[in-house]
């Protein structure tokens, strides 16, 4: 039987089940909120005690400017194939809030649990796994950026490897509509609207009109948007008003602002409605918008459908192709390689919020999906 069929999934995912809750344990204990360099750099070192010795690491710059830099882990091998694995170490947790891992009732709670340090324990597992086989790659490379959540700037390492043969991403998995294991191969386009206001002071007792309320402006922006919001119209676009920020005492009439607004949808052109949506002039407030962040779609599900078929057939179980509405770095790495498939990550829920969780038992069951899937890649 050649080495990457069950027995060796079974065996390889059971190994790296067995030391998943520590190393989520290890990273998730590290606050790492998208920008801090000192805990991106912690994040990192964690990360890196976890590679096969026979990984050749490298840190490359960032996407985002003044972030830390990323790391790039290689093994080499004696085959022909490339295959990429793909995470992230930053949340969007600050750290006053930071929960550290706690284990009760099946969960693994913590922030950034399920995103993406879950994801990124299985990636290192199935890292540590194919340094086992060199044989059977030319090279298994993992990447894990530190600025996923909140970056604005273009994505840096598309082109480093567009000559691969395969990226996968290990964003959080889930199950089908009948229980079959997940994994996701269309993505909505992400944007996110920047809005600046740029009022009149004014004291808001003995003189609130001759002010200009650019919190007031604001939110009436914010209400616009959001009336914009159409989930079950052509676009699927989604239009939420997530941050505002204005005024600065409580009996002055705010002269400046910002929000920003979170949009998703089948393709970026959805977006320029929201834009102009937006007047530059209301009540005496200039507006000023732009959208500052402006993340691909991706869709690989006819091309991925071969992989999937063959890591089903590997795998003993139905591996079948979804679609999610969140923004993943798989979406600007399938602009350069072709064959991109995300949510290799364990299950979980709460992401971004207070109860992120990885469900215990679907670290191994997930690590068995992306073994199956480097496998299929690798032939």
């Amino acid at each position: 039987m050649p080495l990457l069929e069950l027995p060796w999934i079974t065996d390889q995912a059971e190994e790296i089940a067995a030391r998943a809750e520590r190393e989520l344990e290890a990273l998730v204990g590290v606050s790492s909120p998208s920008g801090d360099v000192a805990a991106a750099d912690e994040a990192v070192a964690v990360a890196s005690a976890l590679l096969p010795p026979e990984a050749l690491t490298e840190r490359v710059e960032c996407s985002s400017p003044g972030y830390a830099r990323d790391l790039i882990a290689r093994v080499e091998g004696s085959g022909a194939r490339r295959v990429l694995l793909v995470g992230h170490l930053d949340t969007v947790v600050a750290h006053a809030e930071h929960r550290p891992l706690e284990r009760a009732d099946g969960r693994l709670t913590g922030s950034g649990a399920v995103d993406m340090k879950g994801g990124v324990v299985l990636a290192l597992g199935v890292l540590r796994s194919l340094a086992r086989v060199p044989d059977l790659f030319a090279e298994a490379v993992l990447l894990l950026v530190v600025d996923e959540e909140w970056r604005t700037a273009p994505f840096a390492h598309g082109e480093r490897f567009a000559a691969f043969d395969a990226s996968l991403c290990f964003e959080a998995g889930e199950r089908g509509p009948d229980g079959e294991e997940a994994v996701i191969v269309k993505r909505k386009a992400a944007g996110t609207l920047g809005v600046r206001a740029h009022g009149v002071a004014s004291h808001s007792g003995s003189a609130p009109d001759k002010g200009r309320n650019a919190l007031l402006a604001l939110a009436e922006v914010a209400r616009r948007v959001a009336d914009l919001h159409d989930p079950a119209g052509p676009q699927r676009l989604t239009a939420v008003p997530t941050v505002m920020r204005s005024g600065k005492a409580f009996n002055a009439v705010p002269s400046h602002g910002e929000l920003h607004c979170d949009l998703r949808a089948d393709s970026l052109e959805a977006f320029v409605s929201v834009l102009e949506a937006v007047p530059g002039e209301l009540g005496g407030v200039t507006l000023e918008a732009e959208l500052v962040r402006r993340w691909p779609g991706m869709d690989t599900s006819e091309r991925a459908g071969e992989l999937l078929a063959n890591a089903t057939e590997l795998l003993g179980r139905p591996v079948i192709g979804t679609q999610r509405g969140g923004a993943s770095d798989a979406s600007h790495l399938a602009v350069h390689v072709a064959l991109s498939v995300d949510g290799l990550g364990p299950r979980g829920g709460g992401a971004h919020a207070p109860q992120e969780f990885v469900l215990a038992d679907s670290l191994r069951s997930r690590a068995e999906v992306a073994l199956a899937l480097a496998a299929a890649v690798l032939g």
